[in-house]
């Protein structure tokens, strides 16, 4: 037994592990990652083109359907689809899925929501930490505004393939 073990197990202290790693994950809102699933669908089908039933989205997703309808209005006010009534009626991209970025969606549904706590302090901290916001504010925006759905969705085509193995 080394002595660092021998010692902490005298004092009663847990072992020594790995450090924890910090992961600070985008807080996405149910709203947005509903709204970004809903456009991913409709990317995904893009290819029939043929409209796509709220219902069949809502429960492919497990989105609750007055949610995504009021989404879906959002996304319709800010032109990234189109929708067709009747039986055979549902929702389409408006555009090509290489057109619409995630911050389209993002941008459609959230607004200019002010994420800026530190607004109106005016401390040393607050100002440090503000600069820090910006600029994973300023990458967070670059990363979705590079991101087509197209992409994601031919993501979601190669993780759909059958894999054979040998």
């Amino acid at each position: 037994m080394s002595r660092d073990v021998t010692i902490r197990s005298c004092l009663s202290l847990p072992p020594v592990s790995d450090p924890p790693v910090l992961t600070m994950g985008w807080n996405v809102s149910a709203k947005v990652e509903y709204a970004c699933m809903a456009m991913l669908d409709l990317a995904a089908m893009e290819r029939l083109d043929r409209p796509v039933q709220q219902k069949r989205m809502a429960d492919r997703h497990e989105i609750p359907a007055q949610f995504l309808v009021q989404i879906l209005q959002q996304l319709k006010a800010a032109g990234l689809v189109i929708s067709t009534r009747g039986a055979l009626g549902g929702y389409q991209l408006a555009r090509s899925a290489d057109s619409i970025t995630l911050w389209d969606v993002v941008a459609a549904v959230q607004g200019d929501a002010d994420r800026d706590a530190f607004q109106n302090r005016s401390s040393l901290a607050a100002n440090v930490l503000r600069a820090v916001w910006q600029n994973v504010s300023v990458a967070e925006r670059a990363v979705l505004q590079e991101t087509t759905l197209a992409q994601l969705a031919r993501r979601m085509d190669v993780a759909s393939e059958p894999m054979y193995f040998i």
